[in-house]
């Protein structure tokens, strides 16, 4: 049976975040343990993002855009500005820090923001790996044109191709646009496979799904979206996890144990330090 979940919303000032996993009906889907929708948000001249230096361990973060810039910087050195259809793939694995912001240059005539991040756990085996940050430009990214649809794969394998994104798991990972009346069935080789709609109204084998909703197809069932109006979603899934995690900030772990050291190395000031960047967040209290 085909469920459909609202997201959380979270009102940060600027910009409107929907969290839509995890969630009571989806703790997780494949690899995937957080999926947040940023926007869509117009920054008033002057105004845009500024996420702080903060840290993670254990899990990569996945940032795609369908509107507007984010500058990333980390503790490896790397400075690198995502664009609409650009992936911004960043392993933490036994740890690193990053910052996120509008770049200066861009704010002075107001700034668009419509996105897409997700957190994939690592496998166990995965989870002390090196840190590592690979920016990944659009015209890289497979590309499939079909009939008023337009499938991009992110990350992972689906439609018959392959990302250049390394992963570290069986991983779904699509962008996709609907024109309105247009539909495309959605890839069934994977056992865990969920769609969250961005924008536009959608029907799931014939089932209404309002527009900034999650729904989670019958495994196995090769399932058909189709677009009422104009549509942008965000297929994503893959191999389960390899074991429970525990999520708690920003990191993600097998170990509870292991995010009690990162909480104290947070602290410590042990993530290392960020070009350009005098400021952080601070460890939460709770």
């Amino acid at each position: 049976m085909t469920t459909i979940i609202a997201p959380r919303e979270h009102d940060i000032g600027n910009m409107v975040v929907r969290r839509a996993v995890p969630t009571i009906q989806a703790r997780s889907v494949g690899p995937f343990v957080f999926v947040d929708h940023m926007g869509p948000a117009l920054f008033e001249p002057g105004v845009g993002i500024d996420v702080r230096p903060h840290p993670h361990i254990g899990l990569a973060t996945v940032t795609f855009l369908w509107a507007g810039t984010i500058r990333h910087r980390d503790t490896l050195g790397s400075l690198q500005d995502i664009n609409p259809g650009d992936v911004n793939w960043m392993t933490a694995g036994r740890g690193i820090a990053h910052s996120e912001r509008t770049p200066g240059d861009l704010r002075g005539g107001g700034q668009a923001l419509h996105g897409m991040q997700t957190w994939v756990a690592l496998p166990k085996p995965h989870e002390e790996a090196a840190p590592a940050f690979h920016h990944h430009p659009a015209t890289t990214l497979p590309r499939i044109e079909q009939r008023g649809a337009t499938l991009r794969i992110i990350a992972g394998r689906a439609y018959g191709e392959e990302s250049p994104v390394d992963v570290f798991s069986s991983t779904l990972n699509v962008a996709i646009d609907l024109a309105a009346d247009a539909e495309t069935r959605i890839d069934a080789n994977h056992v865990e496979r969920a769609v969250y709609v961005l924008e536009g109204e959608a029907q799931l084998d014939g089932s209404d799904i309002p527009a900034r909703h999650l729904v989670l197809p019958d495994p196995g069932s090769p399932a058909v979206l189709r677009a009422k109006t104009p549509l942008k979603a965000l297929l994503f899934g893959g191999e389960p996890l390899d074991a429970p995690r525990h999520l708690w900030w920003n990191f993600v772990s097998s170990s509870k144990e292991r995010i009690e050291q990162a909480k104290h190395d947070w602290q410590a000031g042990r993530f290392g330090t960020i070009a350009d960047e005098t400021d952080f967040i601070p460890l939460p209290e709770r």
